[in-house]
C-alpha cells in the first residue's frame, strides 16, 4: 500500500455543499478514502423534497438559477438534464402585495433594478412623486466612498425610499429573508455598485446596455434554459443521484462531530466524534452552518471561530398546503405574490406551486407553498404546526377567499438556516480564509460565505475538496522527497 493510499479526507456536513464535496473526491482523488460525516438521519440538508400521491413538495429551495454554471453543470453530469424544467411558460407574473391588494410587479426587473421605463411609469405600485424621484436617479452622481454600504441604503440613495419599500425590499426578502439596513450591498448585489461606479448611476447603466447589440448565444444549451429550473419530482433527485455515485464513500448519518483539532507534533487532523473514538484525517472540509464549524475550531482558532460566529442566521419556514381547485375562488394566474415588510403580515411571500411548476400537483389541485419568518420576525417559528397552518389559512382566506380546510399540509421547519450577508461580511470572510490558510489540510465551504444558491454550495464543495486533494498530493510529495 502507498502513502496516497493511506490518506484520508473527513467532510463534516451532509448537504449538498458536503455531498458535491464528496462526490468530486470520489471521482478525483483515486486512492484517497473520503468519510462524511452528517448528524441528521438524511442527507441533503435544506433540500428536502416530499411526494405524496402525485404531488412534488419541497420544504426548502424549490429551483435554482440557471445562469450559476455549477447547478445546470452538476444535474448533466447526474444524468438529470433530460429530467429539468422551467417555471411555466403559460404564467409569467408575480404579484406584489400592498394595502392587502395584490398588484402585478412591473415587467423588466433585472438583478433588483428596473430595466424597461414602460412597466414602470404604469404601475400602481409606485406613486407618481415615487417615480419622479426614481427618474431623478440619472442626475445622482456616484457615490465615491469604499466604505461598505446596505443595500436600502444604496436602493433608497440612487431610486428613492418609496421604490425600496414598495418594490425591491420584498423582492430582496425573498432572497435572503434579511434586513435591508443590515445586508451588505458588496457582499448581495455587488453588481448594483459596478454599475454606479462603471457608468455614472443605474439607468445610465440600463441605457449603456440597450444600447449594445444583444450577445449571440454560444451554444444551444445557452438558449434553452430559462433563469430558473428544477427537477421534474423534485430537487431531491439531485441528492439521490449523488448518493448512488457514493459507493465508496463511508457515509455516516446521525453521527455529531464534536470538534477538530491538530494532531500533535503531526500532520494531519484528530475529528473527535461524540461517543466514537477519534478519527484521524489528512485533510478536513467544514461543510457546516457558520456557528458549527465555529464550535468545531474553537480551540484550535479562536479568531476564526469569533469571525464566523459574527454572520448571523435567520430562522424560517415553509407550509404547502393542498386544495382543490373548486375551492380556490380566485384564478391562480401567477407564480405567486411577495409581502413587503411594511404590511406587517407574517407570511413574506407565497408560491402558487400548481402554477409556476405544473408537473407538481395532479390536475384539478391547487399547491399552494407560504413562507413564514424573516429578520426582526422570527418569533413566528415559536408557534406551533398547527398555529403555523391557522396563519396560512388566515393569510389565503384573506387574500384568496379560500375558506375549506387544506386536504394536505406540510410544515417544514428551518432554525438557523439562513446566514445573512451583513455589513462587512466580505471582510470577516477574508479574515476567515487567512485564518484557515495557517492550518494546512483544513478547509470550509457552504452557503455562509460568497453564495447561498444551490449553484454557489455545489461550486463552494468542489472547490474545498480541490484544496483537499491538492493539499494531500503536495504534502504525500513532501514525504516521498524527504523518505
Amino acid at each position: 500500500m502507498t502513502l496516497q493510499q493511506r490518506k484520508r479526507v473527513v467532510i463534516v456536513g451532509g448537504g449538498i455543499t458536503g455531498l458535491a464535496a464528496a462526490r468530486y473526491l470520489g471521482q478525483h482523488a483515486a486512492g484517497i478514502a473520503v468519510t462524511l460525516i452528517e448528524s441528521d438521519d438524511r442527507l441533503g440538508g435544506k433540500i428536502a423534497t416530499q411526494r405524496v400521491d402525485g404531488f412534488v413538495i419541497e420544504g426548502g429551495p424549490d429551483s435554482f438559477l440557471s445562469y450559476k454554471p455549477r447547478g445546470l453543470g452538476l444535474c448533466r453530469e447526474l444524468g438529470l438534464e433530460s429530467r429539468l424544467h422551467g417555471t411555466s411558460g403559460k404564467v409569467r407574473r408575480t404579484y406584489i402585495m400592498r394595502g392587502r391588494k395584490l398588484h402585478q410587479l412591473p415587467e423588466g426587473l433585472t438583478g433588483l433594478i428596473p430595466s424597461r421605463f414602460g412597466p414602470m411609469l404604469k404601475t400602481p405600485l409606485i406613486s407618481l412623486l415615487g417615480k419622479g424621484r426614481m427618474g431623478l436617479e440619472y442626475f445622482i452622481p456616484p457615490r465615491m466612498t469604499d466604505e461598505d454600504e446596505s443595500l436600502e441604503s444604496f436602493v433608497s440613495r440612487r431610486l428613492g425610499r418609496e421604490v425600496y419599500v414598495r418594490m425591491i425590499e420584498p423582492l430582496m426578502s425573498g432572497i435572503y429573508a434579511g434586513d435591508g439596513n443590515q445586508l451588505s450591498l458588496a457582499a448581495t448585489f455587488p453588481n448594483l455598485r459596478k454599475a454606479e461606479l462603471d457608468y455614472g448611476g443605474l439607468i445610465k447603466s440600463m441605457l449603456a446596455a440597450r444600447s449594445k447589440p444583444a450577445p449571440q448565444a454560444t451554444s444551444q444549451a445557452t438558449k434553452r434554459w430559462p433563469a430558473f429550473l428544477t427537477l421534474e419530482s423534485g430537487l431531491a433527485e439531485m441528492v439521490e443521484k449523488i448518493e448512488v455515485e457514493l459507493e465508496a464513500v463511508d457515509i455516516r448519518l446521525r453521527t455529531r462531530v464534536t470538534d477538530v483539532r491538530r494532531q500533535s507534533g503531526q500532520w494531519g487532523y484528530q475529528v473527535a466524534i461524540e461517543g466514537e473514538e477519534p478519527m484521524t484525517a489528512d485533510a478536513v472540509i467544514l461543510a457546516t452552518p457558520a456557528f458549527v464549524t465555529a464550535e468545531l475550531i474553537d480551540t484550535l482558532d479562536p479568531q476564526a471561530a469569533e469571525a464566523l460566529r459574527q454572520i448571523p442566521y435567520v430562522s424560517t419556514a415553509t407550509v404547502s398546503v393542498v386544495y382543490p381547485i373548486s375551492q380556490v375562488p380566485v384564478p391562480l394566474d401567477a407564480h405567486g405574490y411577495i409581502v413587503p415588510r411594511s404590511e406587517g403580515r407574517p407570511v413574506l411571500a407565497c408560491t402558487w406551486t400548481s402554477t409556476k411548476f405544473p408537473h407538481r400537483a395532479p390536475e384539478g389541485f391547487a399547491l399552494i407553498r407560504a413562507f413564514i419568518g424573516r429578520a426582526g420576525q422570527e418569533d413566528m417559528l415559536d408557534r406551533t404546526d398547527e398555529e403555523l397552518i391557522q396563519l396560512v389559512r388566515d393569510e389565503l382566506r384573506g387574500v384568496l377567499g379560500v375558506t375549506a380546510p387544506p386536504q394536505m399540509h406540510f410544515v417544514f421547519r428551518w432554525p438557523m438556516a439562513m446566514p445573512q450577508y451583513t455589513l462587512g461580511h466580505l471582510v470577516r470572510v477574508s479574515t476567515i480564509e487567512r485564518c484557515f490558510d495557517r492550518h494546512p489540510g483544513l478547509f470550509f465551504a457552504g452557503g455562509a460565505y460568497r453564495g447561498i444558491g444551490i449553484p454557489d454550495c455545489i461550486a463552494s464543495g468542489e472547490k474545498a475538496a480541490t484544496q483537499a486533494m491538492t493539499s494531500i498530493q503536495t504534502h504525500t510529495s513532501a514525504e516521498v522527497l524527504t523518505a
